[in-house]
């Protein structure tokens, strides 16, 4: 797997791009210059991005994998380092509603993105499951 890495001039990652695992499973891959992944939106429009931020369900953890398996509404995707995210813990339970940060590892055949960071949403999982949709295709309007 490629671990495409996506600076700046000044050294610093750009923000995380808010994305459904639908998307990145039918990207156009890797750039293949180190800037990360094609994203396509659709009506011809597309983003580069390596460091991402989705939301979803917890199907299954693996623990002695490092690993989870997460389910948006457009499909699954696999969060690795999950054994090294500070306070991530709590998330690892089947049925929490977990935001995640990482760097995209991999888009087909499933997305896998390697965690920097991990949230539990579920108090409101309702809401922000609810609102996931609309705040990603918000934030690509914007980028794009």
């Amino acid at each position: 797997m490629s671990t495409p890495d996506q600076t700046g001039a000044d050294g610093r990652r750009p923000p995380p791009v808010k994305v459904l695992s639908g998307q990145l499973r039918s990207s156009g891959g890797s750039t293949g210059s180190g800037e990360g992944y094609v994203i396509r939106l659709g009506k011809g429009r597309s983003l580069r991005a390596s460091l991402v931020w989705m939301q979803g369900t917890v199907l299954e953890v693996q623990l002695d994998r490092n690993s989870a398996l997460l389910m948006d509404e457009t499909g699954t995707f696999i969060v690795q380092n999950v054994n090294n995210i500070p306070k991530g813990k709590p998330c690892l339970i089947q049925g929490k509603y977990v935001m995640v940060m990482g760097v995209i590892q991999a888009v087909s055949p499933e997305p896998v993105i390697r965690a920097v960071k991990m949230a539990d949403l579920s108090e409101r999982a309702a809401l922000h499951r609810q609102m996931w949709k609309l705040e990603v295709e918000d934030l690509q309007q914007v980028l794009a």
